[in-house]
């Protein structure tokens, strides 16, 4: 049996991966769970998977799943998790900063990691696949975007890739008028119009402050300089990313919007197993793909990101904090989604910027960047 740890295993991406593996047991097995404040919710997960280790980062969890601890298995840190001696790969399913210890705690280890946390490799995506290259261990995108590329490229000759082309459903508010923008809710910002996810990256999905983490992730994931990363829109979600070959020819991977299919993926691999319970691709039936460039007067954060990715060193660490802090007050109420991007351009604009971090620098510049961005929301308010 092949061991798995779960972190932020009551989130969309944890659920979703615990679903995942029900279908690939005996072969795969739960080693590890760790949530956030769900503390309920992962008490079922550990009566029904019962894992080896356990954490939660509620006030009193452990108290709470003292029964649950007595009978199944040891409270351990997600840090420990990712390197213990029975998990043979972690799955990253949390969101922010939280993700990016264990992440290298597990690649110290020889442990391949099924990442998709998109914070991660935007914050420190350098050291990040430097320790994966000096221990071996894989990084497995989860993303369906970066999945899609990984797909694309398996099997193809190093420097046979050219260009990548990540696709962007424009979120909740792509065909709202610019003008109403300042007045939408964060209720209308969570109906994406394809995808069911956390709350946190629906927003960023509307503002395509996603996209532009994405690039970042992919230049560090393929290799690839962020000049050759393209944006363009996709509504339908059904064409998750393209890469173009040197000889010109492009590939493209598709599928229905069903993140389950990129975690099987991340699972499994290099082995395709068959999957029956997920719907089959009826492009008859769809009819029709579009695909639109991207307007950065409507999409601001797209072009904050890249510009941070290209910037490179603390810059995206800043404004990955940033962003997080301000989508967060956004959800709370307490500024508007128009308040996001020119909240994170400041942000960056002042921070004290690192050429080349180490993780202590880069741990230094989110503790400021959140520290900065809540004065600064204070402000406004």
């Amino acid at each position: 049996m092949k061991g798995v740890a779960v972190l932020g295993s009551t989130g969309s991406i944890g659920t979703q991966t615990l679903s995942v593996l029900r279908g690939l047991a005996p072969e795969y097995g739960v080693v590890a769970l760790a949530a956030g404040q769900n503390v309920a919710l992962l008490a079922q997960q550990v009566a029904e998977f019962k894992p080896k280790l356990i954490y939660a980062e509620a006030a009193g969890a452990r108290q709470q799943l003292t029964g649950a601890l007595s009978s199944t298995g040891a409270w351990a840190t997600p840090d420990e998790m990712a390197a213990h001696p029975d998990v043979d790969l972690v799955i990253v399913g949390t969101s922010g900063k939280a993700g990016l210890a264990p992440t290298l705690a597990a690649l110290r280890a020889g442990k391949d990691v099924a990442l998709a946390n998109k914070e991660v490799l935007v914050m420190a995506g350098e050291l990040v696949m430097a320790e994966a290259r000096r221990s071996g261990a894989a990084v497995r995108p989860v993303d369906s975007e970066h999945s899609a590329i990984w797909q694309c490229v398996w099997g193809e000759e190093p420097g046979a890739l050219q260009r990548i082309i990540l696709t962007a459903s424009g979120g909740a508010f792509r065909d709202r008028p610019l003008e109403e923008l300042r007045q939408v809710t964060p209720a209308e910002a969570l109906r994406h119009p394809t995808w069911n996810m956390g709350a946190k990256i629906t927003v960023d999905c509307a503002t395509l402050m996603n996209k532009g983490m994405e690039t970042i992730e992919a230049r560090w994931l393929f290799d690839v300089p962020l000049e050759r990363v393209d944006v363009v829109l996709h509504r339908e979600s059904i064409v998750h990313s393209m890469v173009e070959m040197r000889d010109g020819s492009v590939k493209a991977q598709l599928g229905l919007p069903d993140m389950r299919l990129p975690i099987r993926c991340a699972i499994t691999y290099p082995e395709r197993l068959p999957f029956d319970e997920l719907p089959r691709l009826d492009l008859a039936a769809i009819g029709t793909l579009t695909f639109d460039r991207v307007d950065l007067e409507r999409f601001p954060c797209l072009g904050l990101a890249m510009a941070a990715g290209r910037a490179g060193g603390t810059h995206p660490a800043a404004m990955a904090a940033a962003d997080e802090v301000a989508v967060g007050h956004f959800l709370a109420g307490r500024i508007g989604f128009m308040d996001i991007a020119p909240v994170v351009e400041q942000a960056i604009a002042a921070h004290r910027a690192v050429a080349a971090p180490d993780l202590e620098a880069v741990l230094a510049i989110d503790a400021w960047a959140r520290r900065y961005t809540d004065e600064l929301v204070a402000q406004r308010v």
